[in-house]
C-alpha cells in the first residue's frame, strides 16, 4: 500500500473513545448547566400527555403556573430594579417541585420545559443532573458553589440520587443554603433501594432524604408507561461486527471501539468528563457488546448512556442486545432503576442508528 493510501486510510479512520482523556475546567461545568441538546427545544406545548394518564396534563398545568410565579425579582435582591417599577407579588406556595414518576414518562422533558418557561436570563437559571451538581461542588468547593448558584432564580436537578446517602446529605445542605438565598428548586429522582415496588418513585422517601427541605417541595405525581416503548417496535437486533465497523468508517464523526476495552477506559475517566468524552461525535459504534462484569462498571456505563442520550448520539452495536447488558442480580438490586433507564435509553439510541446502516 502506498504512503498516500495509508495516509488517506488514517484520515478516514473513526475516532476512538478509548483514546480520549478530556480535561474539563470548572467554568465549563458551570456554563454547561443548561438543558442538554436533546431537551434544548422542548417546551410544555411539545409535551404530549397520554390521554389515559390525566396526571400528565395536570403536571403541565401546575409547572406552567410555577414558572410564572418565578417571574418576579430574586428574593435575595439580585437583578436590576427600576425605581418606579411596581414590586412583583411574592410567590405563594412551596418554592420547589418534585416530579415523582417512573422512568420514561417525560419527567426530564417537563423539567427542561420549566427551565425554558421560567422568565429569567439563562445566566440566572441552572439545569443539571445530581451527578453534575456533585461534580460542581467537587470542582468549586461547597462555599463557592453556594456563591455561584445563590444568585440564580431557579435550579433544576434531574435524577436526584437517593441511593447515595453521603452525596444526598451534601446536596441537601447545599440546597438549604440556596433556598435561604431565594433560589427556587425543581427535581426529579430515582428510588431508594428496597422501595422499588411496581417501578414507581417514592415521594415520601425523597422528602425524607432531603431532610429539612421537605416543606419547600410540592410532590407532583406523573403516571404512565415509558414513552420510548409506547407504540414503538422492539429494539433492533445487533448488527455484525463487519457492518458496525464499515458503518463507522463510512460515517463522518463516528467513533469505533471494542466494548470491553471501552468499559476499562471508563474507569480511567471521571464521570463528570463523560460528556466531554463524546464531544463532536455524530455516532458511537461498538463491537463485541457483552454482559457488564460488575456493579461499579455498570454504574459508569449508566452515566455514559445518559450523556449519549442527552446529546442524541446514535449507538450502533454488535454482540448482545442492550437488554442483556445487566445480569439478574443487578436488575433485582438497589440500582435496578438506573439499569432499566440505561437499557431504555440505549435502545432508543440503537433505533436512531438504523438510518446509518447502508441498505
Amino acid at each position: 500500500m502506498s504512503t498516500r493510501t495509508l495516509n488517506e486510510a488514517a484520515a478516514a479512520a473513526p475516532a476512538s473513545l478509548c483514546e480520549r482523556e478530556p480535561r474539563v475546567p470548572a467554568d465549563r461545568l458551570v456554563a454547561e448547566m443548561v438543558p442538554p441538546p436533546r431537551f434544548d427545544s422542548v417546551r410544555f406545548d411539545t409535551y404530549l400527555p397520554d390521554p389515559n394518564q390525566p396526571s400528565q396534563s395536570e403536571a403541565v398545568k401546575v409547572l406552567s403556573g410555577f414558572a410564572e410565579s418565578l417571574g418576579g425579582a430574586h428574593a435575595s435582591g439580585a437583578g436590576k430594579r427600576r425605581w418606579f417599577a411596581r414590586k412583583p407579588a411574592a410567590p405563594t406556595g412551596p418554592r420547589g417541585v418534585y416530579l415523582d414518576g417512573g422512568y420514561g414518562v417525560g419527567k426530564t422533558h417537563l423539567l427542561a420545559s420549566l427551565w425554558h418557561a421560567t422568565p429569567a436570563e439563562p445566566a440566572l437559571k441552572a439545569f443539571g443532573t445530581f451527578v453534575e451538581l456533585t461534580n460542581l461542588v467537587g470542582a468549586l468547593g461547597f462555599q463557592q458553589t453556594v456563591r455561584t448558584l445563590g444568585g440564580h432564580r431557579l435550579l433544576c436537578i434531574d435524577e436526584f440520587e437517593l441511593d447515595d446517602p453521603g452525596d444526598t446529605v451534601l446536596v441537601s445542605s447545599l440546597l438549604g443554603k440556596l433556598v435561604e438565598s431565594g433560589v427556587a428548586l425543581a427535581a426529579t429522582s430515582n428510588t431508594l433501594p428496597g422501595k422499588l415496588g411496581e417501578g414507581r418513585f417514592a415521594a415520601a422517601d425523597f422528602l425524607r432524604e432531603i431532610q429539612g427541605l421537605s416543606a419547600h417541595f410540592r410532590p407532583l405525581r406523573i403516571d404512565g408507561e415509558d414513552y420510548r416503548h409506547r407504540g414503538l417496535p422492539q429494539a433492533p437486533a445487533p448488527y455484525s461486527e463487519q457492518v458496525v465497523t464499515s458503518t463507522a468508517y463510512a460515517t463522518p464523526g463516528a467513533s469505533l471501539d471494542d466494548f470491553p476495552h471501552l468499559l476499562e477506559h471508563l474507569a480511567k475517566v471521571h464521570p463528570s468528563r463523560y460528556g466531554a468524552l463524546t464531544d463532536d461525535l455524530s455516532a458511537v459504534c461498538l463491537t463485541d457488546v457483552g454482559p457488564v462484569p460488575d456493579q461499579s462498571t455498570a454504574l459508569r456505563l449508566v452515566v455514559l448512556a445518559d450523556r449519549l442520550y442527552d446529546r442524541e448520539i446514535p449507538v450502533l452495536a454488535s454482540g448482545l442486545p442492550f437488554d442483556r447488558l445487566f445480569g439478574d442480580e443487578m436488575l433485582n438490586g438497589g440500582y435496578r432503576k438506573k439499569y432499566f433507564r440505561a437499557i431504555s435509553r440505549l435502545t432508543a439510541l440503537a433505533r436512531d442508528a438504523k438510518g446509518l446502516v447502508a441498505q
